[in-house]
Parts: C-alpha cells; structure tokens; sequence
C-alpha cells in the first residue's frame, strides 16, 4: 500500500503529477462531442495506454478520466443512467495501472451549471451531485480526491464538503486562472485558495486556465495565503488550429522551465493540463530530479 500522499508532501517532497486525458484522447479518435467517460466502457484499452504512458514518463500520479462525471453532464449527453458505472470504472482502469506504483486521483470536474444567484443550482444540490460522483470513485479504489478547473468557489467548496462528507481520502482543488490571475467568474487566486482551505482542502493550485502565464499568476498570489501544499497543471500554452488540426504551443522543454518556476513558487505536485503528453511528463520529471 503506497504511503498516504500528504504525509509525502509533509516532508516537503516534490511529486510529479501526469498531464491531459481529454486532448490525449481526442488524438487517439475521441469523436467531437462525446463524453469523454464513454470511453472507459468503449474503449478501456485506450484510455489505460494513456495511463500507462504517463506512468512510464514518471508520473507519481494519475488521473481518472471522469472528469465531466457528474449526472448534471451525462444526463445533457444522454448517459445519466451509466453516471456511476461509467466513474467507477474510470476509477478501476486507473487503479488497474497504477497498482502500487502511483498514487490515483479521482478527477471532479465543474457540473456544467451555474449556482446561484447567477444560475438555478444551489449548493445543496450541487454537493448531492458531488457527493454521488465521488462515491463512485471512492468504489473504485482512487488515492484522492482532485476536484478541477474550478471557476467559482461557491460550487469548489461543495465538491470538497462532498468529498469530506463521503470518504477521509486527501481532497486536492485547483482553480482555472487567466494570465491575469482571476477565473471566469472572477474569483482571485487569494480567494479562491483562502476558501477551498476553509472548506478542507489539502492542497490546493492552479490547472488549466491559459496556460504557464495563468499558473504563475495563480501561483504568486496563492502562495502568501497558503497553510496547505500548493499544486501545478498547466495546459502546453493555448491551442492553435491550423489546417483543421488542434496544436499547442508549449513544448515539453519549455514546459520543464516553466515546472521549474512554479516549484520556486512553492508548487510541490506539478504536472500538465490540456495539450500536455507523456513527453511533457518525461521533460517535467527529468527537470525537477533532484530538485526540492
């Protein structure tokens, strides 16, 4: 049985997390506009490869594809009915991989819906949703609890009461930032941190957003009210469409660079986010060898 990640980080280690499920898939054929947790029943043999790519890159941990798991998401995609088949076996691929070898976070994405006032969720509703998400992945033996690309704090703060409520696994939360350092519904990175450890995070950071530029704005400030470890998952850049082709502009090598900043920043997970491959892991792990 691995050690229990938070006392890893308690020791100050740095971990290196993996990179994109979503954008590694739709290069392996994932249709536009299917759900991307389908593809655990459909097709498990392409989503562990991914898995099992980043495993051999040197990540220390990987991520479940079930990321837009929640029913308020399968039922726009018809696919309510098979919300809890299709996250647990998310989680059990992932597990099949990982054995004892990495630790398996349980990816919670947003719901898709705004809460209120802006919307018609409230919060109760929203943490019910959450909370049968991750009840599903607890079932199928994730590590941790990583919810997302969080935009607001309302609907973080009830996926961490969720979590909190229904299993004692580390719960992680990170925030989707611009490069100016606010999330679409305006949250700063001080809030947003200030608030997720008030609701019982154990780490906290910043994933996705706009690329290196947002994680370090994200970081620079998360860091000065911070009492939990600090997290990094960048996107390569942003993606470019040439020719009817998705690219992104970051590299593995420059994104070995920018892992290096955010560690300075006090960023001990770092990993990547949409765009990033096994050998943007590979660069990443190779940069911070040794490093602290």
């Amino acid at each position: 049985m691995r050690e229990n990640i938070l006392q890893v980080l308690a020791r100050g280690e740095l971990i290196i997390g993996d990179g994109a499920m979503g954008t590694m898939l739709q290069s392996k054929g994932l249709p536009a506009g299917t759900m991307p947790e389908l593809w655990n029943a459909e097709h498990p043999e392409v989503v562990q490869g991914i898995l099992q790519g980043y495993l051999e890159a040197g990540a220390q941990i990987l991520t479940t594809n079930t990321f837009g798991g929640n029913r308020l998401r399968m039922r726009d995609a018809g696919l309510e009915e098979r919300t809890r088949e299709l996250v647990r076996l998310g989680a059990e691929l992932a597990r099949q991989v990982a054995a004892e070898r990495a630790w398996v976070a349980g990816s919670v994405g947003p719901t898709g819906q705004l809460l209120e006032p802006f919307g018609t969720l409230s919060a109760s509703e929203a943490e019910e949703v959450f909370a049968e998400q991750i009840s599903a992945l607890v079932e199928g033996g994730v590590d941790i609890i990583l919810v997302e690309t969080q935009h607001d704090a309302g609907e973080a703060c009830a996926a961490i009461r969720a979590a909190k409520a229904v299993c004692q696994l580390p719960v992680f939360c990170t925030f989707a930032f611009n490069a100016k350092g606010r999330t679409m519904m305006g949250l700063t990175p001080e809030e947003a941190a200030q608030r997720a450890q008030e609701a019982g995070a154990d780490v906290v950071g910043a994933n996705c957003g706009d690329g290196p530029a947002a994680i370090l704005a994200g970081l620079e400030k998360m860091k000065d009210v911070a009492q939990v470890p600090l997290m990094a998952q960048s996107n390569a850049g942003v993606p470019q469409l040439e020719e009817g082709t998705t690219s992104w502009d970051v590299t593995p090598e420059q994104m070995a660079e920018h892992a290096k900043t955010f560690v300075s920043l006090g960023a001990r997970i770092v990993g990547g986010c949409c765009g990033t491959t096994p050998a943007h892991i590979a660069a990443i792990a190779a940069a911070l060898k040794g490093a602290s």
